[in-house]
């Protein structure tokens, strides 16, 4: 594969071409996945999508588990940075926290997003390994979200670990609830029930809170 370019062609190096089918097996992975879920998806399937042979794929994957796990992470991540872009547009620890759960519910609306990362995730990866990726990418921030709301004394002081997970074991539940759901208001509805919920943590300004 070359790229044409004022004055000539130029041939990509081979690190290069390598992320670039890196890239187009992992983003045909997802479409299959999301469309078809795991287990009807295939390698042959895969890989003829994109004219690649299975040699080809193995020299980025060594199955169709590993090759599901990066798609799983890469989910994650990107909804882990919706969460945290709604959150940098508030002025507060408090309204990022709020805007952060809220955008993690809708971003998990997503139906994709729904069968890859809540669905099949954790019945593929295990709980173990699919806890341990959620950790690294929305459990992370919702705990440091929690810790600061404590730390500002707009939330009388809990064991965060153990409120971090509580939030994130609600928000999951309800996001696949939301999966099953054949109402479009059931995610508003979850959306000011969860915020409902946080502000019953809230320390009031008759406390001596925010």
């Amino acid at each position: 594969m070359s790229i044409r370019v004022p004055g000539g062609v130029v041939s990509p190096s081979k690190a290069e071409q390598r992320l670039a089918t890196l890239a187009a097996i992992s983003a045909e992975a997802r479409r299959q996945f999301a469309r078809d879920g795991y287990a009807a998806v295939s390698l042959a399937g895969i890989v003829d999508a994109l004219g690649l042979t299975k040699g080809a794929f193995y020299h980025h994957f060594s199955s169709k588990a590993e090759l599901f796990q990066a798609v799983v992470g890469q989910v994650q991540r990107q909804v882990a940075a919706r969460v945290v872009a709604a959150a940098e547009e508030q002025p507060d620890s408090w309204t990022q926290l709020l805007a952060g759960c809220e955008a993690f519910l809708r971003a998990s609306a997503d139906p994709a997003v729904q069968r890859i990362m809540l669905v099949d995730g954790p019945a593929v990866l295990g709980w173990e390994a699919w806890r341990a990726l959620d950790d690294e990418s929305s459990g992370r921030h919702l705990r440091e979200a929690l810790q600061a709301v404590i730390d500002d004394g707009v939330m009388a002081p809990h064991p965060v670990e153990a409120l971090t997970h509580l939030l994130s074991g609600a928000m999951n539940e309800a996001a696949l609830w939301l999966a099953g759901s054949g109402d479009a208001r059931d995610l508003d509805d979850a959306v000011a029930t969860l915020l409902t919920m946080l502000e019953a943590l809230r320390v009031s300004v008759r406390d001596g809170g925010a």
